[in-house]
């Protein structure tokens, strides 16, 4: 599977993981310091070729993400859910511990981020549906985020990233539907 974009990474295990798994040239951030020549690359990859930004699903992961996102407009997204990250032994989360596989269908699902889209789905709506300040918010988020390949993320940030996928409402209730469904079957 060849990817056209430019594939932004944390650091060399990724790249050696992407390129296990899929045909595909990656720009390494090195760190969630992402210094301004990196930028500037970035910029440069996302005019001549696009850009996906796939990093760790934990909290330098998702700084980065929103560095280079902020920097560099209408850059895709790909996202691996922390199960498909864990190590088979040791410590740490990563790209770099996600089966080819798992990482081939993430870069096939990249989307695009639409962080001006108009509001669909409020603030009341996600507390109304127990994703902010509940018991099991936590857990109710981390399954929205894997059923709509959104990747985790903490109350703050849910409304921010199902508004950047434009997940509409009828989307939105019937993946809480199935996952109330999948809770009362287990």
């Amino acid at each position: 599977m060849k990817i056209k974009e430019i594939i932004v990474v944390e650091g060399k295990d990724d790249t050696v993981a992407i390129q296990r798994a899929v045909n595909a040239d990656t720009i390494e951030t090195n760190g969630s310091a992402v210094s301004p020549a990196t930028i500037e690359k970035i910029k440069h990859a996302q005019e001549k070729r696009g850009v996906i930004i796939f990093t760790d699903p934990d909290y330098p992961g998702e700084r980065i993400r929103k560095i280079v996102s902020e920097a560099v407009p209408g850059c895709k997204h790909a996202f691996v859910h922390k199960r498909d990250a864990l190590p088979k032994s040791g410590r740490g989360i990563g790209v770099e511990h996600a089966a080819p596989e798992v990482i081939r269908e993430s870069l096939s699902e990249a989307h695009v981020l639409d962080v001006e889209q108009e509001e669909l789905i409020s603030k009341e709506d996600l507390i109304d549906a127990g994703l902010i300040g509940g018991a099991q918010s936590k857990e109710l988020r981390m399954a929205l985020g894997e059923k709509l390949r959104i990747g985790y993320t903490n109350g703050k940030q849910l409304h921010k990233r199902l508004r950047m996928f434009n997940i509409q409402k009828e989307e939105f209730r019937q993946a809480l539907m199935e996952i109330i469904q999948e809770e009362q079957n287990a």
